[in-house]
Parts: C-alpha cells; sequence; structure tokens
C-alpha cells in the first residue's frame, strides 16, 4: 500500500502574551466574536478539498492555494490578510525551560488584501501562490515552520500552524478468493508486488526466556520444530523480535537481547539449508510492563520516565513484580514459508504441455499441482495470455480446474475482472450449486460494482450476499462481504450528497467489523476509510487495543499518531505514553522524526510545546 501525504491544518485561538514590538499593526484582542465572526464562518464552510500553505523557495515565502477565488473572497477588506510567524525549532532545546506564549518565533510584516490577491500567480498544475515575505537573514539557516496569522479588518482572528501527516489510500477489506481453497493476497501495507497465500504463509510463536537466561528450554520450542515438520513448506524468512523485561541496567538487557535472538536464528538455520535469511530486532519490553503494572498497585510508575522507573524497580519492588516480569522476557518469532514445489525447475512450456496432458489423462487431482506451479511462473514472467494454452474441456468434472483458470486472472489483475464474471456464470450454469463459484462470482462483482463498469442495483446485489449462507459459507465471510458493501454504499451516497445514507452505512461498518478478524492491511486500509468519512474518532477506537500490543505492525502504529498525536487531550490520555514507547522499541529514528520541521518530513516540531511530549523527545531522541 503506497503511502501518501497530506497537509493537514489545525487552529490555534489564543491570544495572551503577545510582544507588542513584534506585532506591526496587528490587533490583537479578546473580543474575537465580535470581530471576526465574517472570517469564523468562512473557514468552518470551507471544503476540505482546498487546502493553502506556506512554501518556501530559498529564502522567499510564499502564500499557496488550490482555489484562488476561495482566497480572493476571503480578504475582501483593505486591512484583510495574513502575517507570518517564522519559528525555529531552537526554541525547543531540552536543557531550557519553554516559555509559554502566542507568538513563538518573528513575526514578518503583514501582506495585506490589494497586494496578495494582485500578485497570486499559477504554480504547478492546480495551485496559485502570491508572495508573503522572506527569511529573517538570523534565520535562514535555522530549522523552521511558518505558522500563519490570518488579519480580518488588521484583528488576528485565526492563528495557524500546518501538520505533516502521512496517510494511505484505502482498499476494500480483503474476501479472499477460492481456488483450491479460500485464498488471499498476502497484502502487505508498503507491499509492491502481492503474493498469493497459495505458496506463502506464516507461522508466530512466542518463546520464553528465563530470568539472565539467554538458553531457551527445549520444551518451549518443541511446538515451533512440530509445526515445521509436519508443513509442506520451507522457510523463506525468520523475523526475531527479542524482548527483556525492564529492569536492571540497558546494556545488559540489550546484551541478552541479543543473545536470545542469536540463538533463536542458529537453531532456526540448522533446520535447512542454504542458510535463511533473518532479521533480529531487541528491545526493552516497557509495553507490557506499562500495560500490567497500570491495573496494580505500582500504577504511579506509569508516569514517571524510564530512568525514575529503573530506579525504583529493584531489590523488593522487583520481586513483588516479577509476577509481571518474568512474562516480558521472550522472543516473538515469525517465520514466512514458501511450500515445496516439485514442479519448480520445469519451463513454463514443460508446464503447460505437463498439465494439458494430466488433463486429458484426467488427473485432475495433479493437474491441480501443476496449476499452481504454472501461475507462479506467470507471475514471474508477467504472461497471463499463456493461460490460453491450457485446453480444459468445459465439463462439470473440470470446474475446479476452470474456476482456478479464471480466479488466477482476477488475482493477477483486478482489471480483468469483467471477462473473470463472464466466465464464471458459464461455470455456474455447469455447477449451479457450487458455493465456491457463487462466492467467486460475488467477489469478483464488487470491483464490477464499485468501479460503475456495469449497472448494479444494490438492493439485489445485497441479497445474493446475504443468500450465499444458503451455499453453506460461513456467516464471517458474509459479515465481511457486507462491510465492503457498505464501504463502496457509503462512498456512493457520499458523492450523491445523500448523507443520511451514508452515515447509516458508515453506522453498520462499525457495528459489524469485529464480527470477524482483521489483518494488518485491513485496519490500516478501514481505519483510513473511517477518517475519511466518519468522525476521525471511530479510526482511533478501532485501533485503540490493538496498538497497546507489542507485536503491533510498525506503519499501523505510526499511522495511529499521526491520528492522535495533534490532539492534546488524547496525548493527555494514560495510556499514550505505553503507545509512544512502543514507537520508540519499533523504530526509535521514525519517532523522533515525527519531531522534525513539517517541511522535512515530519509532523511540526511545535508539537514539543505539549510539554508530556516535550518531556518523551527529550528522553528518547536527544543524546544525554
Amino acid at each position: 500500500m503506497k503511502k501518501i501525504t497530506l497537509l493537514i491544518i489545525i487552529s490555534i485561538f489564543c491570544f495572551s502574551s503577545v510582544k507588542a514590538q513584534s506585532a506591526y499593526d496587528i490587533i490583537f484582542t479578546q473580543n474575537q466574536n465580535q470581530n471576526c465572526s465574517y472570517f469564523t464562518n468562512y473557514f468552518n464552510s470551507t471544503p476540505k478539498e482546498i487546502s493553502y500553505s506556506i512554501r518556501r523557495e530559498g529564502n522567499k515565502l510564499y502564500f499557496q492555494v488550490t482555489d484562488k477565488a476561495w482566497a480572493i473572497k476571503l480578504f475582501k477588506k483593505s486591512g484583510d490578510g495574513i502575517a507570518i510567524d517564522v519559528v525555529s525549532k531552537s526554541r525547543y532545546t531540552c536543557d531550557e525551560e519553554l516559555e509559554k506564549v502566542q507568538i513563538k518565533g518573528t513575526i514578518l510584516k503583514p501582506v495585506y488584501a490589494q497586494k496578495l490577491i494582485r500578485g497570486f500567480r499559477p504554480h504547478l498544475k492546480d495551485r496559485y501562490r502570491t508572495y508573503v515575505g522572506s527569511v529573517p537573514e538570523e534565520l535562514k539557516d535555522e530549522e523552521l515552520e511558518f505558522n500563519i496569522l490570518f488579519l480580518n479588518n488588521k484583528v488576528l482572528c485565526r492563528y495557524q500552524q500546518i501538520y505533516n501527516l502521512e496517510s494511505y489510500p484505502w482498499d476494500l477489506l480483503d474476501m479472499g478468493a477460492y481456488l483450491d481453497s479460500l485464498t488471499y493476497k498476502s497484502k502487505k501495507i508498503k507491499s509492491v508486488n502481492d503474493k498469493f497465500v497459495t505458496k506463502y504463509k506464516q507461522l508466530k510463536f512466542v518463546i520464553p526466556f528465563q530470568k539472565n537466561k539467554s538458553e531457551y528450554l527445549p520444551e518451549d520450542i518443541k511446538p515451533l520444530y512440530d509445526s515445521l515438520k509436519l508443513t509442506d513448506f520451507n522457510i523463506k524468512k525468520i523475523n526475531i523480535n527479542a524482548y527483556s523485561s525492564i529492569e536492571g541496567s540497558a546494556e545488559r538487557n540489550l546484551e541478552l537481547q541479543k543473545l536470545r535472538a542469536n540463538s533463536i536464528a542458529k537453531s532456526m538455520q540448522s533446520f535447512q539449508q542454504p542458510d535463511i535469511t533473518t532479521e533480529i530486532s531487541s528491545s526493552e519490553n516497557w509495553v507490557e510492563f506499562l500495560n500490567d503494572i497500570s491495573k496494580s498497585k505500582y500504577k504511579n510508575l506509569v508516569g514517571l520516565s524510564k530512568k525514575e522507573v529503573k530506579q525504583k524497580v529493584v531489590g523488593n519492588v522487583s520481586k513483588e513484580l516479577e509476577i509481571y516480569l518474568k512474562n516480558h522476557r521472550k522472543a516473538v518469532i515469525t517465520l514466512d514459508l514458501e511450500r515445496k514445489d516439485k514442479y519448480k525447475e520445469m519451463t513454463t512450456t514443460t508446464l503447460i504441455s505437463t498439465f494439458n496432458k494430466l488433463i486429458k489423462e484426467e488427473n485432475i487431482e495433479e493437474a491441480l499441482i501443476v496449476q499452481n506451479s504454472l501461475f507462479e511462473k506467470i507471475k514471474e514472467e508477467k504472461s497471463p495470455e499463456k493461460l490460453r494454452q491450457l485446453n480444459v474441456p468445459k465439463q462439470l468434472k473440470f470446474v475446479p480446474v476452470l474456476n482456478k483458470n479464471s480466479m488466477f486472472q482476477y488475482l493477477y489483475s483486478l482489471g480483468y475482472s469483467k471477462i473473470v464474471f463472464d466466465e464464471l456464470k458459464k461455470l455456474e450454469k455447469l455447477d449451479p450449486k457450487n458455493k465456491r463459484i457463487k462466492y467467486n462470482l460475488i467477489v469478483v462483482k464488487f470491483i464490477i460494482w464499485k468501479n460503475n463498469w456495469s449497472p448494479i442495483k444494490n438492493s439485489d446485489f445485497k441479497n445474493e450476499i446475504l443468500n450465499l449462507k444458503k451455499y453453506k459459507i460461513e456467516q464471517e465471510l458474509i459479515d465481511r462481504m457486507l462491510v465492503n458493501f457498505h464501504i463502496v454504499k457509503a462512498q456512493k451516497n457520499m458523492r450523491a450528497r445523500q448523507y443520511d445514507a451514508k452515515d447509516e452505512s458508515l453506522e453498520f461498518i462499525i457495528d459489524t467489523y469485529e464480527n470477524f478478524d482483521l489483518s494488518d492491511y485491513d485496519y490500516l486500509s478501514l481505519a483510513q476509510f473511517l477518517t475519511y468519512y466518519s468522525d476521525k474518532d471511530d479510526a482511533i477506537d478501532l485501533l485503540d487495543d490493538k496498538v497497546r500490543t507489542i507485536t503491533i505492525n510498525e506503519d499501523l502504529l505510526f499511522y495511529y499518531l499521526n491520528l492522535t498525536i495533534t490532539d492534546k487531550y488524547n496525548v493527555a490520555s494514560k495510556d499514550y505514553r505505553t503507545m509512544m514507547l512502543n514507537a520508540i522499541n519499533i523504530n526509535k529514528d521514525r519517532f523522533c522524526k515525527l519531531f522534525n520541521s513539517s517541511l522535512e518530513k515530519g509532523v511540526t516540531f511545535q508539537l514539543l510545546e505539549n510539554e508530556y511530549l516535550r518531556k518523551t523527545y527529550c528522553e528518547s531522541c536527544t543524546k544525554e
């Protein structure tokens, strides 16, 4: 899932502690309602498609908008305009007390309506911009951000800073498709090429360790070995996350983590040849520690710094907390497995010949196995046209083979959906009660409906989904389809401005998604959908429990931080420290970059106005 970046503008209304000598002719007033009603109403009615920002080129600053007419209508009076507050990250040094002020940097001379509007010029293909000032000479080499003061008749009515928040395009929940069995694309949040689960799968294990020991007990790793002996898969990749409990020195804990991870990696490498790709990460288990003690008599430790916690978790306190700490020493192992393929060395031409021979002999079971190997070759070679060389009679006994051929095209590219749908309709006539054909027809029909490739009546399509129960399709799969039905329906209602119907679909989605399991890809996709079409709080609720687990997907956790870190009320919640420490453990550099300038791929360094975030940043992201 490819990342995109959104600029989200957050308004701050506060007019205290202003330095008069930096204010030019700007009027700062507490009587905002009387002086700013037009600006307030205008901004509140601004469509979310309209965006604006400050762009820097060299030392020149430009006010940039997506809609010039919107800006012209905003600046009506001669005293309407903007000024720029140039803010330096040097304001937020960790060793100095932060002064609480409204204007955080250096105000540039205001630019008013006539000059602003005359200055607008086209920029790129869909932007307009106008010059609003230059970076002061003494600040040009510093890490900067540019807040906007919107002035209505010279009165400061709106003070805004720009947050750079990463986002992701959303997709339907993966419904899978019936090939040999129900098959899902192994979609990953940052994937480029999706691979089919017919060939790949994952196993996950947790192996405990004793205090101060780096060796695991044989009985703890036996279930993992037993699973590998029973499987038809080889180990393709091992990911090992090793954790120590938090007490003791960080240096000794890091040593233990590495020893534990390496002991498991060595054991896994002995299981097969050649060497297996291995990824190892290690950290202290602050996440589960804070989760556990928040329910104990030591819950007061949650608000302390890491250093303060370590100073207290010694002696008798450490002994009392051992009931929790013993569960925090472990390794979480994820194995990516690849199905053994006895036809792997055959060329595509030979596989096609072998497949056609098996079909002629009516050896359907072996033909299905060859078919899987052939699919992998076709994907590697990007040659789906070679499917036309497969000679399969249109007879009832060959329906499993014909179904797989059709659905492979769908999985290879959604662009084949209409062709595949027509093929499946013919198979349905051959085998009218085949549940796999019925299910696959609806999966493919979703793509046709979503993209408006053919007219489909909503009520009829919904009834088709509900009727799958007659063919013994599991309720969880039907519920997943119904959620997807309402995702597409909400989209269509939104475009038609039928907002009540859109809200009904959202209510159904929120009430239903807990009825089935979600992959990480599904979580992120659904959260992004809810953020766009619903209240952001619904997306936060969706992810809330998941982000407190130590095995959370990195991108999912950082997306949650994007949703919440700019909201002081979310940040103040008792569980937020746990989530931030989880992010620091998973990818410390990525966490610290959240506090870079919004112009340098951070969210904004002005997050450090929040004392709690500043404390965490200074504890984790600066050299001692």
